[in-house]
């Protein structure tokens, strides 16, 4: 069996704060995939070099300093991996870099959350190929803007299934990407909003298999 993979668990929130997060937290740590730490200090981001991944977990809005910042960019950039969880999508909006590291920005969701069906796009990849071909959940299901042209897409929602208002996307609406940046490997989901779902085996398989695939392991 590998070793466990080295992961900073950051979920620092100055904008809306997901009720969901102690659950996300205790759900990873007690994962032996994984060796944990779990922070929402600014300054562990700043040692993101001392980790395999440093995953954002429904973190929001600004919360890094310029140190942490510059460090995690030398962190994706060198090889290391970023993993982002659901609202991470809705942080570092003044920083334009993190745009490109999530490789989308955050346009929206219909109010509150409701069933839907997720497709896989992606069946071979490790946090997707545990997944039936379509997968029923419940969520939030985020819309974005600025979605980058190179997304390796792994996830999307059947756009039929749900009611998405104003915040429709053309198909195929993504869910779930990769992208890699410099030696390094990004990997988001933006499913992930309630209690739920962290006692959900099959979405942390989803969650496992992206910080395994962004450390390398795959």
């Amino acid at each position: 069996m590998s070793d466990p993979v080295r992961t900073l668990v950051f979920t620092r929130t100055t904008d809306y704060r997901h009720d969901s997060i102690p659950a996300a937290v205790a759900a990873l740590q007690a994962r032996p995939e994984l060796e944990v730490v779990a922070s929402e200090d600014p300054g562990d981001v700043a040692r993101s070099g001392e980790f395999e991944v440093v995953a954002f977990v429904s973190t929001s809005g600004d919360c890094l300093d310029d140190a942490a910042r510059e460090a995690l960019q030398a962190h994706v950039l060198g090889g290391g991996g970023f993993v982002g969880v659901h609202c991470a999508a809705v942080t570092e909006a003044g920083w334009p870099w993190y745009g490109e590291l999530l490789g989308a920005r955050f346009a929206g969701h219909p109010e509150g959350v409701q069933p839907g069906t997720v497709v896989v796009e992606d069946a071979a990849h490790p946090s997707t190929a545990h997944l039936p071909a379509r997968w029923g959940f419940v969520d939030e299901w985020y819309a974005f803007t600025q979605v980058r042209p190179d997304l390796h897409l792994l996830l999307s929602v059947d756009g039929a299934s749900i009611d998405a208002g104003d915040h429709a996307m053309p198909a195929p609406h993504p869910q779930a990407w990769q992208r890699e940046l410099g030696s390094g490997r990004s990997w988001f989901t933006a499913l992930g909003h309630g209690d739920e779902a962290w006692a959900d085996e099959a979405f942390l398989g989803h969650v496992l298999g992206g910080i395994a695939w962004a450390a390398g392991r795959y």
